[in-house]
């Protein structure tokens, strides 16, 4: 079987380690993945910080929007599990891979009305500049004009990904969804797994896509997407996936 690159989610903290927690992140350096992938939200005074949901009520102690805190009130707050960790700064989740062989696969979020953080994007780039490791990161987002906004500050020339949301797949269908992706800049597109079949990685191909599978949690799913032949994906449950894989 041919090398398919596997990216470890930080939600596979809920698997092996508390979400979002540096902890979690310190262990998957430990893995052999090729990528970890995690997801930036803004706080209340612009840092870029590392946590899923753009609302603290799941994985925290906390209630209420990241964006509604600053970086100080967000330190005094704790992650569910993580032995009273705070919400990482993506400063501190980079430096745990510096000098690693993992690419960092960065996802920008968007707040809880699905509406881009004024300046996120420059700002991801600041801190993966400032900490030297630019080149050793991609950019993912299901938001097609922020790809394109990271394209378009002509700083960042490492790989950049669309990913597409099911409802969106069924709204507009497999060939606009391609031609979304490359009219934004990305060079692959992350697909559900559940739509994936020979067909649709054959099309992604031929429209010039590398096609990559998410949403992947349960062994059946891991080993059906490795049957597939898809080019990567990511799993929250990186030990499960790496067995499987080989």
């Amino acid at each position: 079987m041919a090398h398919r690159t596997l990216i470890a989610s930080h939600r596979g903290g809920s698997y092996l380690w508390p979400e979002n927690s540096l902890m979690a992140f310190r262990e998957t350096a430990k893995l052999a993945v090729d990528q970890v992938e995690f997801d930036v939200q803004l706080s209340a005074d612009d840092e870029c910080v590392v946590i899923h949901d753009p609302m603290l009520d799941r994985t925290t102690d906390a209630r209420g929007p990241v964006r509604g805190r600053t970086l100080a009130e967000l330190r005094r707050i704790r992650l569910r599990g993580a032995h009273g960790e705070c919400i990482p700064t993506l400063a501190e989740v980079v430096r745990i891979y510096r000098g690693s062989p993992i690419l960092l696969r960065v996802e920008i979020k968007a707040d809880a009305d699905r509406i881009h953080y004024p300046g996120i994007g420059p700002k991801v780039l600041d801190v993966l500049e400032a900490e030297g490791m630019l080149g050793q990161a991609a950019i993912t987002s299901f938001q097609a004009p922020m790809v394109a906004a990271i394209r378009d500050t002509k700083r960042f020339g490492g790989t950049l990904i669309w990913l597409c949301a099911p409802q969106v797949w069924h709204d507009i269908g497999m060939d606009m969804a391609f031609a979304t992706a490359r009219g934004c800049g990305a060079s692959g597109i992350g697909i559900h797994h559940a739509l994936l079949d020979p067909a649709v990685l054959a099309a992604a191909r031929a429209a010039g896509l590398s096609p990559g599978a998410w949403g992947l949690k349960e062994a059946s799913d891991i080993r059906r997407v490795l049957d597939l032949g898809v080019d990567i994906f990511t799993s929250d449950d990186p030990v499960a996936a790496l067995e499987m894989r080989g």
